[in-house]
């Protein structure tokens, strides 16, 4: 299961951010390009790991937005992006985002007290994103039903179950080994 992920996840290139290892491959950066069967294998087996009713689908700009629409064709769920751009809109919270290698500020629209949400993204790392979009939807008054992320790579599920009890779903777990990703068994 999950063939086409695993290959190019074994097949992609790492690069150095600052202390960071940063891997480089289809289903988060498009390079190379984005085949449709690995897109729809992966939309298949997030969508297979939702467990709850939700009302909206939600991701981080830019990585999850593909993964996102993808599942928003097959549930019929409208989906939510979390900007890193400020629009002044009524209502829209901001939070700090700290990953590994950065931190900046974004945006969260279109979600209001009441909403079910199923979270949605690329990868896990440190955690820093999933928890400051965790802090934030809690202070809005969203409900998290379900969080399924592509990758796991690093302490970050571990670090968000400790804070909110809330289980993070991976498709794949990696490690940086030598350079090369290498899938966990």
């Amino acid at each position: 299961m999950l063939e086409l992920l695993k290959a190019s996840l074994e097949n992609a290139r790492v690069v150095k951010l600052q202390d960071y290892d940063y891997f480089v491959f289809p289903i988060a950066d498009g390079i190379p390009s984005v085949d449709a069967r690995l897109l729809a294998e992966v939309t298949d087996a997030i969508h297979s790991r939702i467990e709850g009713d939700y009302d909206k689908i939600v991701t981080a700009e830019a990585m999850g937005i593909h993964l996102a629409a993808g599942l928003t064709l097959k549930t019929g769920k409208p989906f939510t992006v979390i900007r890193m751009r400020k629009y002044g809109l009524p209502g829209e919270a901001e939070f700090e985002q700290v990953t590994g290698y950065s931190s900046r500020k974004m945006y969260i629209n279109g979600l209001n007290k009441g909403d079910r949400v199923v979270i949605i993204d690329d990868l896990i790392s440190t955690g820093g994103t999933l928890v400051g979009i965790l802090r934030a939807l809690k202070k809005i008054g969203v409900t998290v039903v379900d969080v399924v992320i592509v990758i796991d790579k690093g302490t970050g599920c571990h670090k968000v179950e400790e804070e909110f009890g809330l289980r993070v779903k991976t498709l794949v777990g990696i490690d940086i080994v030598d350079g090369k990703v290498r899938v966990r068994k």
